[in-house]
């Protein structure tokens, strides 16, 4: 089921998918039931919806925004891998960083990308404290991030990352639009312009809302902020 499900919303968006990449999600959902039963990874475990709410979720990026050949790519809150795995089963040049602050989840995502057949780097960490690193800081084309924090936090949290002319990807429910306003002051701070907002309907109905945001200049040194003060304190 997940492999025709896949294959169908590949053709209908143009996107090009080969059996041995359906075969790689077959093995990551296979993972993730296993995986999940040993520790909390996702509430969602039946076939159909693994495919629709986590992988179709995840490539909708891919219809939004156009990812450089060979890209960077920093996944940030991974949690099980989404969307940072499933962008690079379709698209292996990308160069995937997956961080987390959850180190068991870490130890699950080494497991799939091996057994899938894909690299990534894996970061133990708080994305504040990486986002003040040197080799990190400012260093990738692409931030993505799925429903970790509301846009003004998030953006606080990813944008250190991104270098300038890269984009951050904030993937959002239905309410993205009203997230976008009250982030114009945390995007204008921290070097960062909005490009693009779309909202899609996957297909079980669900909405979401894609927001693309380019970085135009750099993050002043003093962001990101401690993790409370970014919580107490939005820009």
């Amino acid at each position: 089921m997940i492999s025709e499900l896949l294959t169908t919303w590949c053709h209908d968006n143009q996107i090009a998918v080969t059996p041995s990449q359906t075969e790689a999600f077959e093995t990551y959902a296979k993972l993730l039931v296993s995986w999940n039963e040993k520790m909390n990874l996702t509430a969602i475990t039946e076939e159909q919806e693994i495919a629709v709410k986590h992988f179709i979720d995840s490539l909708t990026v891919l219809t939004c925004c156009e990812i450089p050949t060979d890209a960077k790519l920093i996944d940030i809150g991974t949690g099980a891998g989404f969307p940072g795995i499933p962008l690079t089963i379709l698209r292996q040049d990308i160069r995937l960083t997956l961080l987390d602050s959850l180190n068991k989840r870490l130890v699950f995502l080494g497991e799939v990308c091996q057994q899938i057949g894909i690299h990534a780097e894996l970061l133990h960490a708080r994305a504040e404290e990486y986002g003040q690193k040197e080799g990190y800081r400012e260093n990738y084309e692409i931030a993505v991030s799925r429903a970790v924090a509301n846009l003004p936090a998030l953006c606080e949290y990813c944008l250190p990352y991104v270098r300038t002319g890269g984009r951050f990807i904030a993937m959002k429910g239905p309410d993205g639009a009203n997230e976008l306003t009250l982030a114009a002051n945390a995007i204008r701070l921290l070097g960062g312009k909005t490009e693009d907002i779309r909202t899609l309907t996957l297909p079980d109905g669900s909405e979401r809302t894609i927001i693309v945001i380019r970085k135009v200049s750099p993050t002043p040194a003093k962001y990101p902020r401690r993790g409370v003060k970014i919580s107490k304190s939005p820009l």
